[in-house]
């Protein structure tokens, strides 16, 4: 068998346009309290270059387990690369939150968690659970 091979020159311009990716780097604290607003904070580059008219930046959050009635919120464009909303918590719990985006025809979606109040509680209950067995 005979594979014919293309020119370097050819190759180094389709890696590099290849190369460049739609990043969200989606920042919000570990913990929160119960009712205090917390930021969440996502800053959208395509390659090296800030994108600063993303066609879709919301921030998708639900109660562990409860999915079914995640809370969609924008995400505010500050014109600078970086998309803000803030968000409040009625419940203890963790909570997940995807940060939806979408730019130059391509869609990425981080998940990251949060503990809202006490949720150390969870295992003490496991823990009264196995004394009981």
């Amino acid at each position: 068998m005979v594979f014919a091979a293309c020119s370097n020159d050819s190759e180094e311009v389709d890696e590099s346009e290849e190369l460049k990716m739609l990043e969200v780097d989606f920042e919000l604290p570990e913990t929160a309290d119960v009712g205090v607003a917390v930021e969440l904070k996502a800053t959208v580059t395509y390659g090296d270059d800030e994108v600063t008219d993303a066609e879709q930046m919301e921030f998708e959050y639900w109660k562990d387990g409860d999915k079914d009635n995640s809370i969609f919120v924008d995400g505010e464009n500050n014109e600078d690369g970086t998309y803000t909303a803030e968000v409040s918590f009625e419940e203890e719990g963790v909570y997940e939150i995807y940060a939806h985006t979408t730019a130059e025809s391509l869609h990425t979606m981080p998940k990251k968690e949060i503990e809202v109040g006490d949720v150390s509680g969870d295992g003490e209950a496991d823990n009264e659970n196995e004394d009981e067995s």
